[in-house]
Parts: C-alpha cells; structure tokens; sequence
C-alpha cells in the first residue's frame, strides 16, 4: 500500500486526540447509533455530536446508513483496517521519520514548497535541484520488493499530479523506479541518482 500524505496521517490523529470521539469511536464499533442516542449516553448536546461524527467521517472511520429520517453511524471496520495497515507499514514510518537521515532538512522543504494543502503538487519543479527530492518523496509512495503495472504506477502519480507520463519517466531516468515489459518496482534508495 502506497504511504498516506502526513497531512492525511496528521488528521488521522488530530481526529483520535479527543475523549468524546474515541468515545463515539467505540459506541459505533459495538453496534449503528444515531446522534439523539449518542448525545443522551455522552450526556452532550446534538450539534455536538454531530460535528464529532462529521470529523469521525471525514476521517473514513464512521459510514452512515439513513433509514427514514433517522442517519445511523457505524464504524467502518475496512476503512480502519487499510489505515491501520498504512500506518504500521515499514515505509510509512520511514516517510514519518522526517529528518532522520533519509531525508534532509533541505528535501522536506523543497517538497513542502511544492504541495498544496490535500497533498497534491503544484507543478513540475523546472531545476534539476528541486526536482530530485520532489521525486524522491515521489518514489517513496511505492513498495520496495513489490511490482506494479503501469496503470498502477500512473494512478499512484496521478494522486499527487496529473502529468503521469513526465514523472513516470523522471522517475525511471533518475533510477528510482525499474521498468521491464511495462511492469515497474521501486530501486534501492542506494541506486538512485544523486
């Protein structure tokens, strides 16, 4: 699975780092409740449980099923579980451990520089020094030992930038990622141009 964007993760936590939704989080997780069922167990007010169910949405933690005019909230165990698997791969951790000496200081704000607010790059950096950490940020949403089909390797891309074909091949010339017979992996961070 491809690393989530830290803003993603970051509102993963900032979601999570409240007692009244993780309490919400584990009413729906035992069974569907609606908010006048909620606000009556957490002894809080209606809007204020469905503000907290909206973020708990937005997160992808809670769906919602309506029956007449009643919405009922359950926790999305497969959303829960893909995030879980997310944030516990190998690669993730190591795109979260920031300036550690994968990444410098210098690569994070070049990236940074480069991002809109939902993850997405603003455009193709012109100089080849701000286009090697693009594309190293770039690379790392791809599984070392794992192969990919181009049409994969485009949706991947295309998650941060609508210009597949520049980037695919950048990536391939700055031997990030292998290509043979259109199947693609990612290369050892060691080989990748300097």
């Amino acid at each position: 699975m491809a690393s989530q964007p830290p803003e993603t993760l970051l509102q993963f936590f900032k979601t999570l780092a409240h007692e009244s939704r993780l309490r919400i989080l584990g009413l729906v997780a035992a069974r569907e409740h609606c908010v006048q069922e909620l606000a009556e167990i957490l002894a809080l007010k209606e809007p204020t449980i469905s503000h907290h169910l909206a973020m708990l949405r937005a997160s992808g933690l809670v769906r919602i099923r309506q029956d007449g005019n009643t919405h009922w909230f359950a926790l999305d165990h497969e959303a829960l579980s893909k995030l879980a698997r997310a944030l516990l791969a190998r690669e993730q951790l190591t795109v979260l451990a920031g300036d550690s000496g994968i990444q410098s200081a210098t690569e994070d704000r070049a990236v940074l520089n480069y991002l809109t607010r939902d993850g997405r790059l603003k455009a193709f950096p012109s100089g080849p020094k701000k286009r090697r950490p693009i594309l190293a940020w770039l690379a790392r949403h791809f599984e070392e030992n794992r192969r990919y089909s181009e049409a994969e390797v485009n949706e991947i891309i295309e998650r941060r930038h609508h210009d597949r074909e520049t980037f695919r091949r950048e990536l391939v010339g700055h031997h990030m990622l292998a290509r043979k017979n259109a199947i693609y992996w990612r290369l050892p961070e060691t080989e990748w141009t300097p």
